[in-house]
């Protein structure tokens, strides 16, 4: 019986040594993933608030236009694309003013 236990023995050990490995590297690469989302979160917070937030803003705002405009009837499509070339001519202009300034 003492040959039975300690081969058992052997085997939880050599089991354990094969998969700690395995283990440390799935840990690893899971907390990198879970530091790299929090980076991504933290930096689309900063542009919502921070330094980009009025072109953050204007941006999402152009998304969902262009979404409601895929997603509408045909019926309304002309006016709606006008209406994004009247919002770049105007982004166009004010971006020619304060380059003036």
């Amino acid at each position: 019986m003492d040959g039975d236990l300690a081969m058992i023995f052997v085997f939880v050990i050599v089991m354990v040594m094969l998969v700690t490995p395995f283990a440390a590297i799935i840990h690893r690469r899971s907390a990198m993933h879970e530091e790299r989302k929090l980076e991504l979160i933290a930096r689309a917070e900063e542009a919502r608030n921070g330094n980009g937030g009025a072109a953050y803003r204007k941006l999402e705002e152009r998304v969902r236009v262009l979404e409601r405009i895929a997603t509408d009837g045909n019926h309304a499509l002309a006016a709606q694309i006008e209406k994004l070339r009247d919002l770049q001519a105007i982004d166009d202009q004010t971006a020619d003013r304060e380059t003036a300034q």
